[in-house]
């Protein structure tokens, strides 16, 4: 018997409608449609075009055709408001604008309850920033972006705990909201809906079943790293590398919150346990300033550069904004503004490997585990050039793909809640690992030049 299922997966540069289907044992993935996701500057804020992504969506569902049911995943923190009546009050807000400045600083530490990594651009911090603005006073809900979409399909509002789990505002050790954090903050309660779990049913669109997925994209992700045993790292690459382990429990250290770690839900009620690495962005900035060259080409030529040459900390805040982002790497890495984007992108890649590498190993000595293993999932699987760096900086055997591991999670989540699939996240894995395709790489066995290349950039 055949089963499919349509998954929508929103990133922060492109959207796409992936059908999973189910026959005779095998998995397979199709990408229906795809479509831009393009911010817009607009009276001086930086918004994201929701009705156009809305627009991607419907018309990437028409093209899936009949399906069992409907999952949305997207990125985090972004939110829209919505009035009485069910309209939404302006386009949301994207992460990127500066409206967030200053705020976090101005914020008590707020660890202990939400366990997340103090970003500017978390959902508190933004809704700080909104707070007597006349949308805020007028909202009568907040939905994060999946949430939101499936509103528009269904009529049906609610907070998915995954996504939930990023605004800053949920209790990590309870995971429903801290109603008492949201509170002292001077937030409005009533902006807050229920909070339901991957696999709940949240209502129909056209009569088709839509279901509660990880609807953080990178909760999608992990739920199909194809792990064989509980001991590994993960990185979930794109245009940000999320770093981290999958736990059973929280990390609230006071170490943890020093080095900047964030405790996210995941499906089962796991814990991811990461940093946000800037990620492929800053390339990505490079190759739009560049006019989008070849990237076989272009990787082919940085891997015959020299190895850590040149790197600097991609965490740096100075890369978060976009624009001019080959004048910033050349200034941060002390290289001419004439050289090569080979030698630019040889600098990213490597400054990328070596933040995969701090990231992992304080990962580990905080939760007290030692990994044996990295996957590393999304689009950066692609990246032979960046695996193998991944591999050679962290000592670790990289295990890459699927490439589609944010689809591929969010299409199992539906599967098991139809009843195509069984079990927990191992079975769930176990069918990635028998119908996806994983390509090892091996390190070199040599740390000596990434600890000098650490100390260079003082991690």
């Amino acid at each position: 018997m055949t089963h499919r299922f349509a998954a929508v997966d929103l990133g922060a540069s492109s959207g796409r409608v992936v059908a999973g289907t189910f026959h005779d044992g095998k998995l397979e993935l199709d990408v229906v449609h795809r479509f831009a996701n393009e911010p817009v500057h607009a009276g001086g804020t930086l918004h994201w075009d929701i009705l156009s992504l809305y627009k991607g969506v419907l018309d990437g569902l028409g093209k899936a055709g009949p399906v069992d049911s409907i999952g949305i995943d997207s990125w985090a923190v972004d939110y829209g408001l919505i009035d009485a009546s069910g309209a939404l009050l302006g386009n949301p807000v994207h992460y990127r604008d500066a409206r967030t400045d200053g705020i976090a600083g101005r914020v008590r530490d707020l660890y202990p309850i939400s366990g997340l990594q103090r970003l500017p651009f978390n959902t508190v911090y933004q809704l700080l920033a909104a707070a007597g603005t006349p949308q805020y006073r007028a909202a009568a809900k907040l939905l994060m972006i999946p949430d939101l979409l499936a509103y528009w399909l269904t009529g049906e509002t609610g907070a998915e705990y995954t996504n939930a789990s990023t605004t800053g505002l949920l209790d990590v050790r309870t995971g429903n909201w801290s109603w008492s954090l949201i509170e002292d903050l001077g937030l409005r309660a009533d902006l807050f809906p229920a909070i339901r779990r991957p696999g709940d049913l949240i209502g129909h669109f056209h009569g088709t079943p839509v279901v509660a997925v990880g609807s953080h994209d990178t909760a999608s992700a992990v739920v199909a790293v194809p792990a064989d045993h509980n001991n590994f790292a993960y990185v979930s690459s794109g245009t940000w590398s999320l770093v981290g382990l999958e736990l059973a429990h929280p990390v609230l250290s006071d170490a943890s919150r020093e080095a900047n770690f964030t405790n996210e839900g995941g499906v089962d009620g796991t814990v991811r346990y990461l940093r946000n690495v800037m990620g492929l962005w800053p390339l990505q900035e490079c190759m739009r300033e560049w006019g989008s060259p070849d990237i076989s080409d272009l990787l082919a030529a940085a891997a015959r550069e020299p190895a850590l040459r040149r790197v600097v900390d991609l965490d740096d805040p100075v890369f978060l904004p976009p624009g001019d982002m080959s004048s910033r790497l050349c200034r941060a890495a002390g290289m001419p503004p004439d050289v090569s984007p080979a030698t630019i992108t040889r600098c990213v890649l490597d400054s990328l490997a070596l933040a995969h590498r701090r990231a992992v190993r304080q990962a580990g000595e905080l939760a007290g585990v030692t990994p044996s293993a990295l996957h590393l999932v999304g689009g950066g699987a692609r990246n032979e050039l960046l695996c193998r760096l991944t591999a050679d900086a962290t000592g670790l055997p990289v295990l890459a793909g699927p490439v589609e591991a944010t689809a591929l999670g969010n299409v199992l989540v539906q599967a098991r809640a139809a009843g195509v699939v069984s079990g927990g996240l191992d079975a769930m894995r176990a069918l990635v690992r028998q119908t996806q395709q994983i390509t090892r790489y091996e390190p070199c066995g040599d740390d000596a030049p990434w600890r000098a290349a650490a100390a260079r950039v003082g991690r």
